[in-house]
């Protein structure tokens, strides 16, 4: 059975470059009826905190991305971590060493000057008993490295990039396994090991990744073989660019999975998007889906190589569509509490059933749907074009004809198409165009010329009697 993973480290907020990942990881696993499965990487113990965890878990939730299986906490695995590193000490596949912070930064520095790329020289691979024991009595504590050989060739075929060849020279000498601990000890374990160890312990069958985990994978391959530890299969996938063709960054703005739902974007619209990046529909699929349409044709052959640039024009787009294709009923349900936030007073489900109806053709976000909402709930100030239409000759007259007829016709919502009666009426009786009142009536209401349809918008506001007391405050 196909067993994947989301590996993320508690220590910030669940990015989108991390919830694509988590997204083709479940769309695969759905696809080949496999199980998705999540690793909480919380070994970093000074920045990993409960309440990003909690923003992780939320966040894949409400995406849509539910797991199969419990959790795994990385950091109650330590044991399993500590004794793969011993086993690599014992078969001599390991060693520790002693160079001191300061002795490596030289060592650096020289190989810079004489333009060589920083790289371990293995100084310490091969240190006598003697010298051993030396280090040991002046109190060095040591890292765990793991041998690489500078001729080994690392290959794997990835289900993305296709034949893969990494050279052992090009991996910066032997890698750290742990960190700094006193003789005969074992210091915290290091990513690459721990990964490799909790993947095979859990039964990961693909590892599915961004890129930048490219280098990773060599070394990890090593360790694979090195505990005679069975291979998973890997997919690199393409990071996510910004508008100049970088990787997407906090500094780009908003790119935490909470800022896009705390902007109004919809998890199905946001799911629906990040499936886009890097990987393309079928011929006559529309772009528009489901997660659950997806994984039914999900495979690595329509992923891209190259980075998918972020596009909100797009993602504006698709946010729009999934909110103009809900119910009232379901969109209701979404904004009513955005709206009782804003601390407004609600009449009965069916006055804001029709307000939904009004409103939701012109939405992008959903928080559109509080803008949008406010002049029904408030009484709005009169905006510049709304005072210079209701400044124009016979606008106020109109608006006093009108509350006449209002008084005579006494209009309480009821029927829809009383609206329109009252104004040609008014127009009859006063000799004004029927456009010059409506234009008026706008400003008076809404208190400015733009917003949604004039007679759905008054019947609404009589409806609640909100109406009268707008006409007389432009008199």
């Amino acid at each position: 059975m196909v067993r994947v993973r989301l590996a993320p480290s508690p220590t910030g907020t669940l990015h989108i470059g991390t919830a694509r990942t988590a997204l083709f990881n479940w769309l695969f696993a759905a696809n080949q009826k496999g199980k998705f499965l999540l690793r909480i990487e919380d070994t970093d113990k000074e920045r990993s905190k409960p309440e990003f965890t909690e923003n992780i878990l939320n966040g894949l939730q409400w995406l849509g991305l539910s797991w199969d299986e419990k959790p795994v906490l990385q950091s109650e695995c330590i044991k399993q971590h500590r004794k793969a590193i011993q086993e690599l000490l014992d078969s001599g596949l390991a060693y520790r060493c002693y160079a001191s912070e300061e002795e490596l930064e030289v060592m650096r520095e020289t190989q810079k000057a004489s333009g060589k790329a920083p790289r371990y020289d293995n100084r310490h691979r091969n240190l006598s008993l003697e010298k051993e024991s030396e280090f040991q009595k002046q109190g060095r504590n040591a890292v765990i490295r793991f041998r690489i050989e500078d001729d080994t060739q690392i290959t794997w075929n990835d289900l993305i990039r296709g034949p893969m060849i990494w050279k052992g020279s090009d991996l910066g000498g032997d890698m750290v396994i742990s960190r700094r601990a006193p003789s005969n000890e074992i210091g915290d374990p290091l990513y690459n090991l721990v990964v490799v160890v909790d993947d095979s312990s859990m039964g990961i069958t693909h590892v599915i990744r961004g890129e930048d985990h490219i280098a990773n994978t060599a070394k990890q391959l090593l360790l694979y073989k090195a505990l005679n530890l069975k291979i998973p299969i890997f997919a690199h996938t393409p990071l996510i660019l910004n508008s100049e063709g970088r990787k997407l960054s906090k500094r780009d703005g908003v790119t935490s999975i909470s800022d896009f739902k705390t902007m109004g974007y919809t998890p199905e619209a946001l799911a629906n998007y990040m499936a886009l990046l890097g990987w393309s529909v079928p011929e006559g699929m529309n772009e528009k889906f489901t997660i659950k349409e997806a994984s039914e044709v999900f495979g690595f052959n329509r992923i891209n190589k190259a980075g998918a640039k972020f596009d909100w024009d797009k993602l504006n787009w698709l946010n729009a569509q999934v909110l103009h294709d809900m119910s009232k009923e379901a969109l209701l349900n979404s904004l009513s509490p955005l709206w009782i936030k804003e601390g407004w007073q609600l009449p009965n489900k069916e006055w804001c059933l029709d307000l939904v109806e009004l409103i939701k053709p012109s939405m992008t976000l959903l928080n559109d749907g509080v803008k949008q909402a406010k002049p029904f709930f408030k009484q709005p100030t009169l905006k510049e074009d709304g005072k210079a239409q209701l400044e124009i000759e016979g606008a106020k007259k109109a608006i006093k004809f009108l509350l006449d007829e209002l008084k005579e016709n006494p209009w309480d919502g009821a029927e829809k198409n009383q609206a329109n009666e009252l104004i040609s009426l008014t127009a009859k009786k006063s000799g004004f165009k029927k456009g010059l009142i409506m234009k008026s009536l706008r400003a008076a209401l809404l208190g400015e010329m733009n917003g949604p349809d004039l007679i759905t918008t008054w019947w609404l506001l009589a409806r609640i009697s909100q109406d009268s007391d707008r006409l007389i405050r432009c008199l």
